[in-house]
Order: structure tokens, then C-alpha cells, then sequence
């Protein structure tokens, strides 16, 4: 068991002892260096989307964030990119697809956004070998309804590649937000593999009926059950039993957002731990279920 006196260079011992050859952590950023400033300035400072902003962990050159990576035994990870204007994507999903090209362990990534021609640039991602997409429904402020996108989601249900969406109202409301949204876009396109980032914080309860009625609906971890989160976004102990069977269900998949987090990564691990889940819910958190959709 991993404890708060455990760091970083625990976490490799922490996998083997459950049998794992490692991790895949599925809600990873890596970002082109000017956007990657502004990015980090907005959490360390604050801001609208961000209240007081925190400390970031790692807030460190690429090539360190790569070996620290490594070290803590990441077999899988993407870059995730979002774009929150027109005109941004198809250039965000050239930086990332050459990442994931040079960096290995990266998954190719992409985004896209209602605009013209967007849902050409999500086919030739498919054709380049996308394994995930990200899109950020609150930072991009638009709707998932839109009939821009009704193609896009098409296609995408069509390839089976999941698409981590931050649909849920941390860390402020606003924008096409909460369950609503994204479940119209699942209602019109069951099949669509979409994976839920942040457990859907603070609104778990909705976002889990979502896993529970689509088949190929997930959520990530990311940042949930930590003491930050806890703080202010408490996981509801009457929701332990489903987190468990989703678990199981192949439906729950580690995630971080890594490097932009205000805690070692080794306490995102550390707080699924203490869930006392048992080490097959854990094997399949951070194995099994990432594995089955990469």
C-alpha cells in the first residue's frame, strides 16, 4: 500500500506488488511551449475558470516530465490538447501527433472544435493513427449538440476510439456543462466511447447513471479521491458500491493531469489505494481498463 510518507519513487514498487507490468494513465498533457506557459500561468495564478489557482507539481522542462514518467512506469499515456477557439485544432493535433511520434509510450491524440471543416481533420486523425481524442466543454465554451459536431461524434462511434470529455462543472460552472449535454450527444450516439474526466466532479451522481446506461461510456480518475479534491469535492460514500462494479466493469480508467496537479503523482495512486477497493479493482483501474480501449 502506498502511504502519504511514500514519493514518487515508490510508485513502481506500489505496481509490481499488484502484478502489474506498469500503468496507463489516460488523462496525461503535454502542449506546445507558448501555450503551455499560458496554461500554467492561469493555474498558478488563477482566474476565471480557476478560482485561486495552486502550485503545479511539476511544472518542468518536457524532457524531465518524459523521464519522470518513465520512472514512475507509465507504459501508455497521450498529450492531451483542446482547443477553445476555431482555427486551433488542426494545428494542436499536428504538435501532438509529432509528440507522440518522438515521445515513446505517447498515444496519438487530438481535438477538435465546431468549425468548418472539423470533421475532416478528425478523419485524417483517424487515418494518422489517433488513439484518443480530448475535448474541454467548459474552456472551449461550446455545446457537444451542435450540428457541427453531430459528424464528428459519428465518426467517432463508428472507430471506437474514446474521446475524454471534461463535461462536468469543476472548478466553476458555466458554459454547456453537467450531465445534459453530453447525454443528448449519447442518446443520439449510444455507441460513442466516451470517457467522463474527473468522475464528472461534483455532479458523480448523473455522470455514473451515464456509465451505467451506455455501454461503452467511462470515467477517469483524475484528481478525484484526492485530498485536494476531497476538500471541496467530496465523493459520496453511497456511490462506493457503483465505483466498485464500474471498476470491474472495465469502467473506470486512471487518469492525473499530470503535470498540471497540485500533489506528487504518486497520491493520485495513493487515493485510489485507500478506497480499499481490493487490488482487482486496481489492476483493472490501472491496467486492464485503459489497455482495452488503447
Amino acid at each position: 500500500m502506498l502511504t502519504e510518507r511514500h514519493s514518487d519513487a515508490d510508485v513502481p514498487g506500489w505496481w509490481r506488488a499488484l502484478g502489474l507490468p506498469g500503468l496507463i494513465d489516460l488523462h496525461v498533457h503535454f502542449l506546445p511551449e507558448r501555450m503551455e506557459r499560458r496554461v500554467w500561468h492561469h493555474f498558478n495564478h488563477g482566474g476565471p475558470l480557476m478560482g485561486e489557482g495552486w502550485k503545479i507539481e511539476y511544472e518542468w522542462p518536457v524532457e524531465e516530465r518524459v523521464t519522470r514518467l518513465r520512472e514512475l512506469g507509465l507504459r501508455a499515456f497521450p498529450a492531451l490538447a483542446y482547443a477553445h477557439r476555431p482555427d486551433m485544432a488542426a494545428d494542436l493535433n499536428a504538435w501532438t501527433l509529432d509528440f507522440a511520434r518522438r515521445t515513446p509510450g505517447c498515444l496519438p491524440s487530438a481535438t477538435f472544435y465546431p468549425e468548418p471543416g472539423a470533421a475532416d481533420y478528425v478523419r485524417r486523425a483517424l487515418d494518422d493513427g489517433v488513439k484518443i481524442f480530448k475535448v474541454h466543454l467548459q474552456v472551449g465554451g461550446f455545446d457537444p449538440r451542435e450540428a457541427a459536431l453531430a459528424e464528428i461524434w459519428g465518426l467517432l462511434a463508428d472507430a471506437g476510439v474514446p474521446v475524454v470529455v471534461h463535461a462536468s462543472s469543476v472548478p466553476v460552472p458555466g458554459g454547456w456543462i453537467g450531465p445534459e449535454p453530453i447525454g443528448e450527444v449519447l442518446r443520439r450516439h449510444p455507441r460513442l466511447r466516451v470517457v467522463i474526466a474527473h468522475l464528472g466532479m461534483p455532479e458523480y451522481g448523473p455522470f455514473f447513471e451515464l456509465a451505467r446506461t451506455y455501454e461503452r461510456v467511462a470515467l477517469d480518475t483524475t484528481m478525484a479521491f484526492t485530498d485536494f479534491a476531497e476538500r471541496g469535492m467530496h465523493f459520496p460514500a453511497k456511490l462506493r458500491p457503483a465505483l466498485r462494479d464500474l471498476g470491474l466493469a472495465g469502467k473506470v480508467v486512471l487518469g492525473s493531469d499530470f503535470p498540471t496537479i497540485p500533489h506528487p503523482y504518486a497520491h493520485q495512486l495513493h487515493a485510489l489505494d485507500r478506497l480499499d477497493l481490493g487490488d482487482e479493482w486496481l489492476r483493472a483501474v490501472c491496467w486492464s481498463n485503459g489497455l482495452a480501449m488503447i
